[in-house]
């Protein structure tokens, strides 16, 4: 039975191709030296998509700030043209500086920086960021990516034996647990659940049995208990999330002017800039609540045509998932892709009351340097691991998304 990203020697429409990127060192490097190096052709549609939404995010930063428009549109300015930069060096180059950097020395690396926020002076009683002078760096955006390259690294090494041996899961989740821990103690709760669901989902994707994930979820369910137990103010918004009305005036402010804002948009919004919950009573409109500011401003069928373009995005990456080379570059894109979206789907349900507030930005949109410049850097490792002179649409032999015949 075919496993999940098993070589075959079978002849097969796969083998025939002949992607841009993913030829042996040795010829590349042939044709690098003999032919001069050239740029490698990027996903247009991704492309496309990034760049909608770079625009888009722009105007709603301006939009969405009640007194300091300019300010956070200049800044904004600056920390798309920090992440674009990025995107585009990375586009070009991230197979051959994953050849210097191995996966478990970005982990280190990642974890000393979790580790050195916690001295750092608290934002809101908080350690979430290092003040870097032009922006302040926020360690677990960088664990995002870290997370998912180290994950995607070792699964690739384990491919088709994960159902049958449970213990080769317990390497990933003690360096996810670490990572997490780490996380936790910032105090952040929201995106240890963000990146503990794209691990869940890796770990699908490559093999692993849903009883072994079930098992794990069961596991995690303590951990949950003891945060919201332990950190009173969590409980506190999720009792206020069950009933927001009750707690207007406290816990449940936020949420209740978030849906205010949202229901007053109506069809087709008040128009951009025309806002009247961001003048100084909805917190962190700009930020995290910036979803909430959308819908008051251009209304349902606005927010539906940028919906619209998540799920194309969504739907593009797993579809260069699935067509990548080999196992690493496909869980790669694969995780990082379900990274932007879920972390989109967290924001929006938080803005209209699907789930408890927390403290998650919308991927390109949200005002924030590390947020912007982070999801770019995600964009860019894509679009290098999916460089090819064209995309077949036949299915390949070893299709991930072929959950009923893998590793059988």
């Amino acid at each position: 039975m075919v496993k999940l990203f098993s070589k075959t020697k079978k002849r097969n429409t796969f083998a025939a191709r002949k992607p841009v990127l993913f030829k042996d060192t040795a010829s590349l490097r042939r044709s690098r030296g003999d032919e001069g190096w050239q740029l490698l052709k990027i996903d247009k549609r991704l492309a496309f998509i990034v760049f909608a939404f770079i625009c888009f995010g722009l105007i709603f930063t301006y939009s969405s700030s009640a007194f300091d428009s300019t300010a956070y549109f200049k800044r904004q300015v600056l920390f798309d043209a920090l992440g674009i930069a990025a995107a585009l060096f990375l586009s070009q180059t991230y197979l051959s500086l994953q050849k210097i950097f191995k996966p478990i020395w970005l982990m280190y690396g990642t974890w000393a920086l979790l580790l050195i926020v916690l001295f750092t002076k608290p934002i809101a009683n908080v350690h979430r960021w290092i003040d870097l002078g032009v922006f302040n760096l926020q360690p677990s955006e960088v664990a995002k990516v870290t997370l998912v390259i180290y994950v995607a690294d070792y699964l690739s090494n384990v491919q088709g034996k994960l159902a049958k041996n449970w213990r080769l899961l317990i390497k990933p989740l003690v360096v996810s647990g670490i990572t997490f821990a780490l996380m936790m103690k910032a105090p952040d709760l929201g995106t240890p659940m963000l990146m503990g669901a794209v691990v869940v989902l890796m770990l699908f994707a490559a093999g692993a049995s849903l009883k072994h994930l079930g098992v794990l979820f069961l596991l995690a369910v303590p951990v949950l208990l003891y945060q919201l137990i332990f950190y009173s103010y969590r409980l506190e918004r999720l009792l206020s999330f069950l009933n927001p009305e009750a707690q207007a005036g406290g816990a449940g402010y936020q949420l209740t002017l978030s849906r205010l804002a949202v229901g007053s948009g109506g069809w087709f919004g008040k128009g951009l800039g025309n806002s009247d919950l961001k003048l100084e009573y909805l917190p962190a409109a700009h930020t995290d609540f910036i979803f909430s500011i959308m819908c008051e401003e251009i209304g349902l069928v606005g927010v539906l045509v940028i919906i619209a373009f998540f799920c194309w995005l969504l739907v593009r990456g797993v579809s260069l998932a699935r067509i990548a080379k080999n196992g690493f570059n496909s869980l790669v894109i694969f995780g990082l892709t379900m990274t932007i979206a879920i972390q989109t789907f967290f924001n929006m349900s938080m803005a209209i009351g699907l789930i408890p507030t927390k403290g998650i930005p919308l991927p390109f949109f949200s005002y924030g340097g590390s947020s912007v410049i982070m999801t770019l850097v995600m964009v860019g490792i894509i679009l290098n691991l999916a460089a090819t002179e064209a995309a077949p649409k036949t299915r390949r032999q070893d299709d991930f998304t072929d959950y009923k015949n893998r590793n059988r």
